[in-house]
């Protein structure tokens, strides 16, 4: 017998080991954890990125406007008749005849380099545009990582929030078992009427369904928390309780203030404002002529070598400067500057309109949190007195001098004000979480 139950806990050892070592253990992660996995998971931070490499990839093309762009091309040309002129010739001395002047195969390559000289600012106004673009899609990568933090310390909190309810509520179970068994056992010995006891067990099975629903909302939460997390549904969760209390201690003016600075979305709807300005600039560079230099290099010969012929050179080159100037399109270039206008125009009421929208979100972020506060301070208090209201009833109720109902009303106001104390502290840090994203400084680049 001694040797199977050795055998037993052997096995038990191994398994033990096995599941360490396969990694099925659950990790416990904290809200740093929590949001490193997020970022790095997040499919609209790499949407984002995507756009930054795009923009990038733009600024790139916009600079080759300055530079000389290079050509080449290869073409055979086959006549019908062979070139040629009829000479009359100088009767009687000089009979009339044809003279060949070229060939049937015509063989040229050509080589051109053309160096914009004068644009009236055209180029450097395109690539500033695609500079602040390239600007602008690196600033929405950092504004994507707020979203994705701000939305991970939700979903964090609501978890320790739904566990803290599920605390209270299995709390609320044991102390009304416990009560019930009481009730039971006075009942039993005549001491109280039957109604009391069937009041006792109505607020116990209201109870366990009260602990049903806290338990699916911690599910639900934790659901929630690995779709942030772009993880499976179905993976377990365990989070480290930080739902602590810990004062902001900025003011309102200090927040809009800081949010001017750092909010990604200011300084984007700025950069749009300039951008737009830029492409006007660059529309009205169409007004005035432009000014190149174009360099030619041709060879030309008979067959595909471009080795020359009887009739003409193997090479030739030339250098000349060219002015263009589409001085009549109808209006094209005055409408399209009017337009460039327009939208100028739009983006800076756009950013006007913003900082409106921010200063209201940061407005409300900030009266959430001090309601919240308040009702964590009310809230603690409320539990003190609750848990000396329920001792009370308790010792009262078996010295017979209380009924079941003044235990079961102390217990319920109990449980009610633990649960209101966790809501309290949940909204505060999540309200905390929300006002930091309003002003910018929820995430910073190299770290949280």
């Amino acid at each position: 017998m001694g040797s199977k139950y050795l055998l037993s806990a052997l096995l038990l050892l191994l398994g033990i080991t096995f599941f360490a070592a396969s990694g099925w253990t659950e990790e416990t992660l904290t809200l740093e954890s929590s949001i490193e996995i997020a970022l790095k998971n997040s499919s609209v931070i790499n949407i984002a990125k995507e756009g930054a490499r795009g923009a990038s990839a733009q600024k790139k093309e916009a600079f080759t406007g300055f530079l000389p762009k290079f050509s080449t091309s290869y073409y055979y040309q086959y006549l019908n008749d062979q070139p040629s002129m009829i000479f009359p010739g100088v009767p009687p001395a000089i009979p009339a005849s044809t003279i060949i002047m070229g060939t049937q195969n015509n063989y040229n390559w050509v080589t051109e380099v053309k160096q914009p000289l004068f644009t009236d600012g055209g180029i450097l106004a395109n690539y500033q545009a695609s500079k602040i673009g390239e600007d602008i899609a690196l600033l929405e990568v950092e504004a994507s990582h707020q979203d994705v933090v701000r939305e991970v310390k939700i979903a964090y909190y609501d978890i320790l929030r739904s566990q803290r309810v599920l605390e209270t509520a299995e709390q609320s179970v044991t102390m009304l078992t416990a009560h019930r068994e009481r009730a039971q056992n006075y009942f039993n010995v005549g001491m109280i009427p039957k109604n009391d006891l069937l009041h006792a067990e109505v607020e116990l099975a209201n109870a366990r369904q009260s602990r049903t629903r806290a338990a699916n909302s911690v599910e639900m939460a934790k659901a929630r928390f690995n779709i942030v997390l772009k993880r499976s549904i179905a993976t377990p969760v365990r989070v480290a309780d930080n739902l602590v209390y810990s004062s902001f201690g900025r003011s309102l003016e200090e927040c809009l203030e800081t949010a001017a600075k750092r909010r990604p979305e200011v300084k984007i709807s700025e950069l749009k404002a300039a951008q737009a300005g830029k492409i006007v600039k660059a529309a009205q560079s169409e007004y005035l002529p432009t000014l190149s230099a174009l360099g030619n290099y041709t060879r030309y010969g008979d067959d595909f070598s471009v080795s020359g012929s009887d009739y003409k050179n193997m090479e030739s080159w030339y250098i000349m400067a060219v002015a263009s100037w589409n001085f009549w399109e109808w209006g094209k270039t005055k409408h399209k500057v009017d337009a460039g206008k327009s939208r100028e125009n739009q983006a800076l009421e756009a950013a006007k309109a913003l900082n409106d929208q921010i200063t209201l979100e940061i407005k409300g972020a900030y009266l959430s949190m001090q309601e919240a506060e308040t009702q964590i301070t009310v809230s603690g208090k409320v539990i003190e007195q609750a848990e000396e209201n329920f001792r009370i009833a308790e010792e009262r109720f078996q010295e017979r001098v209380a009924t079941t109902t003044e235990v079961l009303d102390a217990q319920t106001l109990l449980t009610k004000a633990k649960a209101q104390y966790a809501n309290a502290l949940a909204d505060y840090n999540i309200s905390v979480a929300r006002l930091q994203r309003a002003t910018g400084t929820i995430w910073q680049a190299g770290g949280q």
